[in-house]
């Protein structure tokens, strides 16, 4: 710890030390929902603010605003001089250089565990539990493939968890590929946006490819406990889907939008989907069953198709 003020509460006969925490991406989609969450649970939360608009955000939901941003290695190496924890949850989502984002990415990460290194102080950090083991049901103890500056997120992970060793307290918070919510502007955002202009719900093949899922509330609860339980070296699974098939998204959102649902294929699914095609098409399942046990995690909110069947994703056009 750095010596700030900790306490220890009380909560379901555990105790729990009371951290300042020192947020990325707190303004963000995952962000203003874990926000609230570590506040309520009696953490002091100190997030970076890009604009004064994001710090106006950060303020109105109680936490303190830092200014910066991850392209501000300074900014990033301050917030963490001066936290219990870090949440690294910000991400540059440029899929026209994706690479670009990767490096950028790495570059983050690398100054965290540098900051960090040596304190055994908490540093959780988003990756994803998509694309590990593609067509079978990845857990929380496989290893992404990705390694070096050029795999997917910079190879992160990989970086982080070598310096465990360290004393870096490394927690890998790998999303589902849809975090999913109202006001969500992801990947099924874009799909229904897709759906609307195209005038009809389309999926890839036989549409048989899963996606994993995951509600933002049920995804903001799990990096509180993550943040208070998770060992370090460790993977958690923020899935509450393990794999919900693509057509059943794609017929799904035809009968919310009353559009025809048809396949497109592979071969087309660029020129249909265009960037999104490539994910869209994937079978990427994935289990949290190990982090469910471990952390005493129970997703409550709706899944993905119930969520979508609800309504808010059709409401206004994007």
């Amino acid at each position: 710890m750095t010596g700030t003020d900790i306490n220890v509460r009380h909560r379901d006969t555990e105790e729990i030390i009371i951290m300042r925490v020192f947020v990325t991406g707190a303004s963000g989609w995952i962000g203003s929902a874990v926000v609230p969450e570590l506040i309520d649970a009696g953490h002091h939360v100190v997030g970076l603010a890009r604009s004064q608009a994001s710090a106006a955000l950060i303020e109105a939901a109680g936490a303190t605003s830092h200014p910066g941003s991850i392209d501000d290695l300074d900014s990033l190496r301050e917030g963490a001089a001066h936290a219990d924890a870090v949440i690294h949850l910000a991400f540059r989502h440029d899929f026209s250089d994706f690479a670009a984002s990767g490096r950028s990415e790495r570059a983050v990460i690398a100054t965290f565990v540098e900051a960090l290194e040596g304190s055994d102080r908490p540093f959780l950090f988003a990756s994803g539990a998509g694309g590990i083991t593609p067509g079978r049901v990845a857990n929380e103890n496989d290893r992404l493939p990705a390694m070096g500056a050029d795999g997917p997120r910079g190879g992160g992970e990989e970086l982080a968890f070598a310096h465990v060793e360290n004393g870096v307290h490394a927690v890998a918070l790998r999303f589902s590929t849809s975090v999913h919510g109202e006001n969500d502007h992801g990947f099924v955002a874009q799909l229904v946006r897709i759906a609307r202009e195209k005038g009809v719900s389309a999926y890839i093949g036989d549409g048989s490819n899963r996606w994993p899922a995951v509600h933002r509330l049920d995804a903001a609860q799990l990096v509180r406990l993550a943040l208070e339980k998770a060992p370090a070296g460790s993977a958690v699974h923020a899935v509450a889907d393990q794999g919900v098939p693509t057509r059943e998204i794609a017929e799904t959102i035809g009968r919310g939008l009353d559009l025809p649902i048809a396949s497109v294929a592979p071969e087309q699914a660029a020129e249909h989907f265009g960037w999104l095609g490539s994910i869209f098409a994937l079978d990427i399942p994935a289990s949290s069953a190990i982090t469910q046990q471990q952390l005493g995690w129970t997703p409550t909110h709706p899944g993905l198709i119930a969520d979508l069947a609800a309504g808010h994703y059709f409401r206004s056009a994007s």
